[in-house]
Order: C-alpha cells, then sequence, then structure tokens
C-alpha cells in the first residue's frame, strides 16, 4: 500500500504546483460535505457489517464447512489438529435453482465428510450423529473382502500406497482378512452391525448393497469405520475436503477433553504455541 499511496500522491516534475498557485485547504478536502460525500450513519454501517455475515453464513451453510479433524483414523493423509474447508455442492443432489453447479456421485478413492450412520454417546451420555471423513472404498454392488490388509475389489487386489503399515500395526485377524472372521472376535462392532453383515456376505465376499457406501479409514488398525459399524446411505454425505486452511500440532485424546477448564488450557497453549507447533507445510494443502 505504501507505494501505491505515492503513486497517487507524487507528481511528475512537470506538472509541479508553482509556487504562487492556489493550495486547497487539507480540512476543506477532508471534509465529507465539502467533497460531497456523505458520511456513513451508523445504520450502514450495522447493514455493511450484516451484509457480510449473511454472505458468510450462506457460504458456511451451502457452499462450504469447516472441520477439524480429532483423531488418526486418516493418518498421514489427514493429521489430527488439520482443519479443513469441505466442498458441500459437487456431492449434493442436484438442484434446479442452480444449472450451473457441477454435480457428480462419489466415487471410489473419494476422501468424504459424512454423517455417521449410527449414533454415539456424547459426555453427558445423550446419543448424537457425528461427522466422520474417511475414504470411499466401495459403490453400491461392489463385492469387497480383505486378504492380510489388502482389499479386493470385485476379484482385483487394490495399490492403496496411502494406507501403508505403521512401524506399530500388527496382524489384527478381524481387521485384516474381514469378512472372513467373525464379528465376535472383534472389539467395538456395533450390535445392529454384527447382525446385519451375514446377510451381505456371498462367497467369500461382502456385498454393497443398493443406496449404501462402504468406507475406509487410510490408517487401517487406528480406523473404527464400515467394518465396524456397517454401510452409509448416500443421504447422510456431505461433501469432501477441498485443503488445509490451518494445521496445529495436537494431542490425539485432546477431544476427549471436554470440561471447561481444559478448554481454556488448550486455548491458552494454541496461543502461546501458534507460531511454532502450527505445521506451516500443510497450510493450503489439498486432500487428496
Amino acid at each position: 500500500m505504501a507505494k501505491a499511496d505515492k503513486l497517487v500522491v507524487d507528481r511528475p516534475a512537470s506538472t509541479a504546483v508553482s509556487a504562487t498557485s492556489t493550495i486547497p485547504d487539507a480540512k476543506a478536502e477532508s471534509d465529507p460535505k465539502v467533497d460531497g460525500k456523505p458520511e456513513e450513519t451508523p445504520f450502514e454501517a450495522l447493514a455493511s457489517i450484516c451484509s457480510v455475515l449473511v454472505v458468510g453464513l450462506f457460504i458456511l451453510t451451502f457452499l462450504g464447512q469447516n472441520f477439524v479433524i480429532p483423531s488418526g483414523s486418516m493418518e498421514k493423509t489427514l493429521l489430527v489438529g488439520d482443519h479443513l474447508l469441505v466442498d458441500r455442492i459437487t456431492l449434493a443432489p442436484p438442484a434446479k435453482w442452480m444449472p450451473l453447479v457441477h454435480y457428480r456421485e462419489p466415487k471410489r478413492g473419494d476422501i468424504v465428510v459424512f454423517l455417521k450412520p449410527v449414533p454415539d454417546p456424547d459426555a453427558e451420555g445423550r446419543l448424537e450423529y457425528n461427522f466422520l471423513v474417511k475414504r470411499l472404498i466401495g459403490l453400491p454392488g461392489d463385492h469387497i473382502h480383505l486378504r492380510n490388509g489388502v482389499v479386493i475389489l470385485n476379484g482385483v487386489a487394490q495399490n492403496e500406497p496411502y494406507a501403508k503399515l505403521w512401524p506399530g500395526d500388527f496382524y489384527s485377524p478381524y481387521i485384516d482378512d474381514f469378512p472372513a472372521v467373525p464379528t465376535s472376535e472383534a472389539n467395538g462392532v456395533t450390535a445392529e452391525w454384527a447382525e446385519q453383515l451375514p446377510t451381505t456376505i456371498q462367497g467369500n465376499d461382502m456385498v454393497v448393497p443398493p443406496g449404501m457406501y462402504f468406507m475406509m479409514g487410510d490408517h487401517r488398525h487406528d480406523s473404527l469405520d464400515s467394518r465396524f459399524w456397517g454401510f452409509v446411505p448416500r443421504a447422510n454425505i456431505i461433501g469432501r475436503p477441498l485443503f488445509n486452511y490451518w494445521s496445529f500440532k495436537t494431542p490425539s485424546d485432546e477431544m476427549d477433553r471436554t470440561s471447561m477448564g481444559d478448554r481454556i488450557a488448550w486455548m491458552g497453549h494454541v496461543v502461546v504455541h501458534f507460531f511454532s507447533d502450527t505445521r506451516w507445510s500443510r497450510t493450503f494443502h489439498p486432500v487428496r
């Protein structure tokens, strides 16, 4: 701005004002009544602020939404403390009043945000449906099974470099050989899924029903996903993350600290360590 202001104020030498020229009164120039520019009334200022808030609320409600990653189920694609901007338009049902918008159906390999199909108890024990982010593995009609952690999709072993084992990961029968191992040998499987899963099995494969999707986390040994609570209905899919707008080093158990004291302490920690603990290399990092 300093350079721009200087270009506006400075004059070429050939047009310099002579010593005998009449110099306008600076006070008169700044007076809005002299300039013919009316002062902005408090009502107009309030209306401007409200218009900005309305536009921002519309964008966050219908076009995009921000989410923060609270767990490591998608590492290393997404890290705990990543703050994401999520596109809520592309995967939404087509709207006739927005004909120029590009809509499409979810695809295999998409990272999607969705409402978990089964509720979880909150800190007070009340049931609520939480937002999750996972990778879409199976479309309606797909035949899926895992062998030694490798996804076999419609008879073809999948190459998934984003799902490589971590050093602390060890073979787990239910996780790595799904659905051959009974749900009774796993922890965390919901009762509804334990009852439904056998009805979807054909031979060695689980078949995804119409209108449903099968989701898995990239960190397969640290992800409670469709293997544990079942399919995601199409209506539950919210959108897809576009990029990280901010990433901050966050403990994996921070989401469990819900007391007011813990929240105030965390806010203070963020203020003090904002520059040192921000993952600057992940700023505006696209999500793939």
